[in-house]
């Protein structure tokens, strides 16, 4: 079974940055890319936050480039995901879905977090049209128009009040009568003249033209009555489920299931077993915060690897 230095479990801005350092120190990293090679941004249309394009650049296209970088200097990879793995002892042991078997001297974990969505038939073909799980990266696509919100929570108030520094309205549609969010972060929703709640609801269809949203049908979950509201824009607002599944319990986990990193480094409770970007990170969730953990995490791997 062949053993590696680095093995570097997910993409995205993450894990292409944990490569490039990875490779350019000669540690020879593979990357197994998971069922989404490039991360969350593969969806996005337009990037306007990376630093180093002034005029923009398209999700898909920064990520083909970080890849494209990383492969001048050595990086491997496979295409595959990653089923089980044994951090009993190193080297590490992994399992993947094609059924190859690796070991790793050490570990990289770059898996992010995906945005959980309503389920709706045609939601998924809308991202970027009209729907979108991230109102700090497609907020300012917004700018004077009508968007909704769905959630109850922390996220969904936070988000709501980003919204309203670009849309001219934002409405809240929540199942119950009562959010679950923090009371501060209540206050500050209600007391902003811009966001109105649609209590008891929830949303059943989104309609689009070419252009992309149009409307959104509504149902009144007490009433049964349905009604269709004009609206630019959809955002989801409840939360994001990180990608640990595969480790299966042997890793130290916060409440919402991310892992839990030591403090401002990227070491987990195991040694030499090291994580970066949404998977560990439930409040920034940027792909240039991504990027910069990716490096840390990728230095810290070097580092571990001298001293063992």
């Amino acid at each position: 079974m062949e053993t590696r230095k680095v093995v570097i479990v997910g993409s995205g801005p993450a894990g292409y940055t944990a490569a490039l350092y990875a490779s350019r120190a000669n540690l020879n990293p593979l990357v197994i890319e998971g069922h989404e090679p490039g991360g969350q941004l593969t969806t996005t249309t337009d990037v306007d936050n990376f630093p180093g394009f002034p005029e923009g650049i398209m999700g898909p296209e920064l990520m083909a480039n970080m890849k494209k970088q990383t492969q001048r200097f050595g990086t491997e990879y496979l295409q595959t995901h990653v089923t089980a793995v044994d951090l009993s002892k190193r080297p590490f042991k992994l399992t993947c879905e094609n059924g190859t078997e690796l070991m790793a001297e050490s570990l990289i974990i770059s898996t992010g977090a995906s945005a959980k969505y309503l389920g709706l038939p045609n939601e998924k073909e809308l991202i970027g049209k009209g729907v979108s799980a991230c109102a700090t990266c497609d907020g300012f696509f917004y700018r004077d128009q009508i968007v909704h919100i769905v959630g109850g929570g922390d996220t969904a108030m936070e988000e709501a009040t980003f919204l309203t520094k670009f849309a001219k309205k934002v409405y809240v549609v929540h199942r119950r009568d009562s959010l679950r969010a923090s009371k501060p972060m209540q206050e500050r929703a209600f007391n902003n003249e811009k966001i109105e709640f649609v209590w008891d609801s929830a949303v059943t269809e989104i309609i689009a033209d070419q252009t992309g949203v149009t409307s959104i049908k509504v149902e009144n979950l007490k009433t049964g009555e349905v009604t269709e509201r004009p609206t630019n824009g959809l955002f989801m607002g409840i939360g994001h489920s990180p990608n640990t599944g595969f480790l299966n319990g042997q890793i130290d986990l916060d409440d919402h299931g991310f892992i839990i990193t030591k403090g401002a480094h990227p070491d987990t409770n195991v040694e030499g077993v090291f994580a970066c970007g949404d998977v560990q990170d439930s409040y920034y969730r940027q792909a240039i915060s991504a990027a910069g953990s990716g490096c840390q995490a990728a230095i810290r791997a070097e580092r571990f690897l001298e001293e063992n």
